[in-house]
């Protein structure tokens, strides 16, 4: 399973941006999705995850009410629109899924290459 990032950028305090990723492959299933970033001289954290189903969603305190997760599971595609983006928001922004191989029946977990988001003041 390969997961690949789009939609990083430069905006304005106050902008909107909306990150892609999409999940490639065979024979697998995705359970759930997320979203992470890391800031320069910060850990790696949690933005938002997102079930199989797209019924259960989690977000990070910061993120709550401005970001919003989503996906289309017939594209294989997760999403997060970026709404009212602060200076704070700037990081590499990485995609995660975690699910099930069917040609080895094992769980696995992938990360994509990581989008930069970059929003000034």
């Amino acid at each position: 399973v390969h997961l690949v990032e789009s939609g990083g950028g430069l905006v304005q305090a106050g902008g909107s941006l909306r990150l892609s990723c999409a999940a490639s492959g065979s024979a697998f299933s995705i359970t759930v999705m997320g979203w992470y970033r890391q800031a320069p001289g910060k850990e790696r954290e949690l933005v938002a995850t997102i079930t199989s189903g797209g019924g259960s969603t989690n977000y990070a305190d910061s993120v709550k009410g401005r970001f919003t997760i989503s996906r289309d599971n017939a594209k294989n595609t997760m999403y997060l629109q970026m709404n009212s983006l602060k200076p704070e928001d700037t990081a590499v922004y990485y995609c995660n899924a975690g699910g099930v191989d069917h040609t080895t029946t094992r769980y696995f977990e992938r990360w994509g290459q990581g989008t930069l988001v970059t929003v000034s003041s």
